[in-house]
């Protein structure tokens, strides 16, 4: 079964600590440390998790990094503020606005609200744009990593046929845009899409974000296929699981990701990148 395993877990150690060294050399010839600021409303377990984990990883790399924690009931226009403080503080060079937010705030302008060179989620329209128009800047962090996962296990994408499942702005749409550039071609499938399975069965990667668990079966998966995995559920028991049925699934795949220690790690290693590149990109115009 190892030899089938795309490791995320070991992959994002290994450039996390490639990362530290070039954040040493940032630091030493440019004086710079790259800054990240997270910011986290309300008190969502599944997020305070993950910003936890970013601000460890980022800490370790040798980054400064600053949490931000407020109360749920926090105004838009109290939120807006303390973004455009960030936005104005040359010591930060990434602001991440964790989601979901509360009811009550609109997420869309709190996104506008970031500074597009400082959006390391890459969820700014104008970032949106240039992944679309082939000129990628800040790119949507979840589709990057598996970009990163693909090119480490050597997978071929020219000509192949990728087929996701999800259309979301964070992972399905820009993750069809990435692999567009890599000259695969793309079928992006969604909740109306007929015959779902027979479309996935013509993949040769399949990449499925769909946010239900153990939804992907082996029915779903051509012999041979590599099989990417971005889901994170909990089952009855509270385990962590996937949106493929992954025991299953792995007996015909060629390549595939887990849950937990698959994408999710490399989700994080890739905030990290994009705040270092927005550090360099502020000394080396």
């Amino acid at each position: 079964m190892t030899e089938k395993l795309i490791d995320g877990k070991a992959l994002a150690q290994k450039m996390q600590g490639q990362l530290a060294e070039k954040v040493e050399r940032l630091k030493a010839e440019y004086g710079i440390v790259p800054g990240l600021a997270v910011i986290l409303v309300g008190d969502n377990p599944a997020s305070q998790v993950y910003v936890r984990n970013k601000e460890r990883s980022a800490i370790k790399a040798g980054f400064k990094s600053e949490t931000v924690r407020l109360s749920e009931a926090i105004s838009e226009e109290e939120l807006i503020e303390i973004i455009k403080s960030y936005n104005q503080d040359p010591s930060f060079h990434g602001i991440l606005v964790q989601l979901p937010l509360p009811a009550h705030i609109n997420d869309k302008k709190i996104i506008l609200t970031i500074d597009p060179s400082k959006d390391v989620d890459g969820f700014h329209p104008m970032n949106t744009g240039h992944l679309w128009s082939g000129r990628p800047m800040m790119v949507p962090c979840t589709p990057a990593g598996i970009m990163e996962m693909l090119s480490a296990y050597e997978v071929n994408l020219e000509g192949k046929h990728a087929v996701i499942i999800g259309r979301s702005n964070i992972v399905g749409k820009p993750m069809a845009q990435l692999l567009l550039d890599k000259n695969a071609t793309v079928t992006l499938t969604h909740s109306r899409t007929r015959h779902l399975a027979d479309v996935c069965k013509r993949a040769d990667v399949l990449i499925v974000a769909i946010g239900q668990g153990h939804f992907v079966t082996k029915d779903f998966v051509k012999e041979g296929a590599v099989v990417i995995d971005v889901g994170m559920n909990r089952d009855d028991n509270g385990k962590l699981i996937g949106d493929v049925k992954f025991d299953e699934v792995a007996t015909v795949a060629s390549l595939i990701t887990p849950v937990p220690g698959g994408v999710g790690p490399m989700t994080i290693t890739m905030l990290l990148e994009q705040t270092y590149q927005a550090a360099l990109r502020s000394v080396i115009k």
